[in-house]
């Protein structure tokens, strides 16, 4: 029998490695993690659009030309913050079952957004990526594709393992299951909980699984 191993890899971090590549090194590193921190503080209390560089430099004691000079806008700063935070709390699972697998990896990561602001946090980077075209590459190259990678090793395990149809488009698999997030995240009309993760995954499950025999 399988035992489930705790977070032995995690590809949201290549989100923040990412973000290291576009934006200036950072000469402080308790200075850089004060500010991450003071953001990810206020965008709960706040959220997105009612966050400002000036509140998060007070509350990190930081310059506020130091987030000037080592963001290029909030859309940035919020995002390595989330990025940072993602990091910490959303590891990629490996119980031996993919459809476990796939609903742990979804669960923590609605939970998340549930359970502190970045769900309006998130909807708010959706809004600054239509109107900004190099956010927009940033957000999608970072952010969002360290999270599909994420799926994408589940689902390729699955293969592995004789229990996903090899044959599947994996970028529309993808979609599947990462699309409905993102519909109740920018509509608000359904919670993001972890029945919902579940049913999700059964759903994709059922169209997409490996019967032997």
């Amino acid at each position: 029998m399988s035992t489930a191993r705790q977070k032995v890899s995690n590809p949201v971090c290549s989100a923040t490695m990412n973000e290291q590549t576009i934006y200036p090194s950072r000469r402080s590193k308790q200075t850089h993690d004060a500010i991450l921190s003071a953001t990810l503080e206020l965008v709960n209390e706040k959220g997105y659009f009612g966050l400002s560089l000036e509140a998060v430099a007070a509350r990190a004691g930081a310059g506020k030309q130091t987030i000037y000079r080592w963001w290029p806008s909030k859309a940035a700063l919020v995002m390595e913050a989330l990025s940072q935070a993602a990091t910490r709390e959303v590891a990629l699972p490996d119980t031996g079952r993919v459809e476990q697998d796939l609903f742990l990896f979804l669960e923590a990561i609605f939970t998340r957004i549930s359970s502190s602001g970045s769900g309006k946090a998130m909807g708010g980077l959706v809004a600054e990526a239509q109107a900004d075209p190099i956010f927009a590459e940033a957000f999608r190259s970072g952010f969002v594709e360290a999270r599909r990678e994420g799926l994408r090793t589940l689902l390729r395990r699955g293969m592995e393992r004789g229990e996903v149809n090899s044959d599947i488009d994996l970028e529309l698999a993808v979609d599947t299951l990462f699309g409905p997030m993102w519909y109740r995240l920018l509509l608000l009309h359904a919670p993001l909980d972890g029945p919902f993760a579940r049913d999700l995954v059964r759903q994709f499950m059922t169209g997409n699984a490996l019967h032997r025999g």
